[in-house]
């Protein structure tokens, strides 16, 4: 049988190193702002660009929500039912968002990992363009639904390997 505290030390070691791309990946807010705002101006001072500024605001958002999304569900400040949260005594509660990371949010993540993952390939290796503008970076979009249902099941992973009560290091602060 696997030594607990191995596991615990490797989903540690893993959930820091997403911890800290994700911290990175935060980053990403300052140029996707600065595209969307630039998109007026572009259209209606400058008459071009827009159309550019919008498809690498789209990927820089792809990118940023994959990022955001497992960053929520770390720091457990993503929407929820209420159901579990009343009324309930946390050990029943933890229990519960175990049971659904193993039922429901892992097996989810792995079906879209593999089924995605033909198309995304594609993509990837055709270096994909926007469909309407034929800018390039399109495939960034479709490889970043792919790394949100990556970076999903891996959280599931490290919250079944090690409940949040026993992690080592904190979730970080939303």
């Amino acid at each position: 049988m696997a030594d607990p505290s191995r596991s615990r030390g490797a989903a540690a070691a893993i959930a820091s190193a997403l911890d800290r791309a994700t911290a990175i990946g935060a980053w990403l807010v300052v140029p996707l702002a600065l595209l969307l705002f630039a998109q007026w101006p572009l259209r209606d001072l400058v008459g071009a660009w827009s159309r550019d500024a919008n498809d690498a605001a789209q990927w820089i958002f792809a990118v940023y929500v994959a990022l955001a999304l497992r960053a929520a569900t770390r720091a457990r400040a993503h929407l929820a039912a209420g159901l579990a949260q009343r009324g309930m005594a946390s050990a029943w509660r933890r229990g519960i968002e175990r049971a659904g990371e193993a039922v429901c949010v892992l097996p989810w993540a792995l079906f879209v990992l593999v089924a995605g993952a033909p198309s995304t390939w594609r993509s990837l290796v055709g270096l994909e363009a926007f469909p309407d503008t034929y800018n390039p970076l399109y495939f960034i979009v479709r490889c970043s639904a792919w790394l949100l249902a990556l970076l999903v099941a891996l959280q599931a992973l490290l919250d079944l390997v090690v409940p949040a009560h026993r992690r080592a290091t904190p979730a970080p602060a939303p």
